[in-house]
């Protein structure tokens, strides 16, 4: 019972004492650029928008599914797009417009962040365009977030979500952050690089999925306001400087609150089949890519 108490049967009953009141889902859109720093095709070798509306529309389905259940929380949508068509962008706003969910769009202008970025990254070398600007929605997203309230989902429009995603991590959300009495990170993918290392680590039971710490995500995560407003100086170093990895900054974040993600995966991310930050093991990426169709 969501805000109340969780109860596995073999393991017994949980108090929530840290209940979730709203959960903002920043999204970030580029319809325009097919990858960001691969040369490769994704999976199913679909142009770009074709990503964005199904990872879009994954997220709409899950939220309304999560709406019947957490019908306390207020659920907002945030879309920052960067340089997709008018066409293209009409199509997001329709496939929104449908679902009658309370959501914001925001055209990004890059000439507002630039003086905050430099242009020359950790190597000392020149900064490419779509990472400024990749750059700058991150941004602009971080800052959209001080006017969340609680939880802020802060994700990429290539994940394509299972229906149960935000469910899911509300529920787990409020059961872990009762059970260790602190705030969590979570990110929704079981990543294939997961798998490449031996590391230690600590397994949780969240609502239906078993749950990992793990120290290294890419930049789709959910966290809290508070944690936003505790690490927003690191959090916001990833927008200043290209960090080799481009995620350092969360990483060392990581090293002092715990993060974690499901098993299986709660959202593929469509890259190319053969990235280690790409899709998740043991899931039919097919049929979640199908049924997200638009």
């Amino acid at each position: 019972i969501q805000g109340r108490k969780s109860i596995n049967l073999p393991l017994g009953e949980v108090k929530i004492t840290r209940s979730v009141k709203s959960l903002d889902i920043i999204i970030r859109t580029c319809a325009s650029v097919k990858m960001l720093t691969q040369n490769k095709d994704r999976i199913f070798e679909e142009e770009k928008i074709e990503y964005t509306l199904r990872s879009i529309n994954s997220i709409l389905k899950s939220v309304i599914e999560s709406k019947k259940i957490h019908s306390n929380i207020i659920f907002k949508i945030f879309i920052v797009d960067h340089n997709s068509s008018k066409e293209n962008l009409e199509r997001i706003e329709n496939l929104i417009n449908k679902t009658k969910l309370d959501y914001k769009l925001f055209n990004l202008n890059v000439d507002e962040f630039k003086d905050r970025i430099n242009h020359t990254n950790q190597k000392n070398e020149q900064s490419t365009t779509n990472q400024i600007s990749n750059m700058c929605n991150i941004y602009k997203s971080l800052e959209l977030s001080k006017s969340s309230k609680d939880l802020v989902y802060f994700v990429e429009d290539d994940y394509v979500h299972e229906n149960q995603s935000i469910t899911e991590m509300i529920f787990t959300y409020e059961r872990l952050a009762s059970l260790t009495k602190r705030e969590l990170i979570m990110c929704p993918s079981d990543y294939p690089f997961l798998y490449m290392k031996t590391d230690n680590t600590k397994l949780f039971i969240g609502e239906n999925y078993h749950w990992r710490q793990i120290n290294e995500t890419l930049c789709t995560f959910l966290i809290s306001k508070k944690l936003i407003e505790k690490h927003w100086s690191g959090l916001i170093s990833m927008c200043e400087l290209e960090h080799y990895p481009f995620e350092f900054p969360l990483h060392k974040i990581y090293k002092e609150e715990m993060c974690i993600s499901p098993i299986p995966s709660l959202a593929i991310h469509c890259t190319n089949v053969n990235s280690a930050f790409g899709l998740s093991p043991n899931i039919n990426w097919k049929r979640l890519w199908d049924e997200n169709k638009v």
